[in-house]
């Protein structure tokens, strides 16, 4: 890991990234639902600063690098619905479906919040309320 940073500048750390792939990683085995349920997702809501820093960075990035305002609804499939609102200034929402028959809504209220919607498989149902400044979140969720 010290070779590691020696290469990266001091604002990208990859400690914060790292711990939030390992949390990934570990949760998505606790949050699995029976198949009866179908839908499965993981929420990932940071607590500390430094960490919502890190994913706030990577959402804003992703919305960059593909060429995404700072509020954007894609869908590929058939039969979805999304929303998105948003109130305050510097915020990022992102509502991403790809399948079918997905219902998704994002509403962020406050400053300079980022959050991201993933939805994928079929029929996958979210609604996300996010308020407050400077926070970040991110959900998947695979719909069967």
């Amino acid at each position: 890991m010290r070779v590691m940073e020696t290469f990266m500048p001091e604002p990208l750390c990859l400690k914060p990234i790292l711990i939030a792939l390992a949390i990934t990683a570990a949760g998505v085995g606790a949050s699995t639902a029976p198949s009866s349920a179908g839908q499965v997702s993981f929420h990932f809501l940071p607590s500390d600063r430094q960490t919502s820093n890190a994913l706030s960075t990577g959402l804003r990035l992703y919305s960059a690098y593909n060429d995404l305002k700072k509020g954007s609804i894609r869908q590929r499939g058939k039969g979805n619905s999304a929303g998105l609102a948003q109130s305050g200034r510097g915020n990022v929402g992102l509502v991403e479906q790809r399948g079918d028959a997905h219902s998704g809504t994002l509403r962020q209220k406050g400053d300079r919040n980022a959050y991201g919607l993933f939805q994928y498989g079929r029929g996958a149902r979210d609604e996300v309320v996010q308020t407050g400044r400077n926070r970040s979140g991110v959900t998947f969720s695979y719909g069967w």
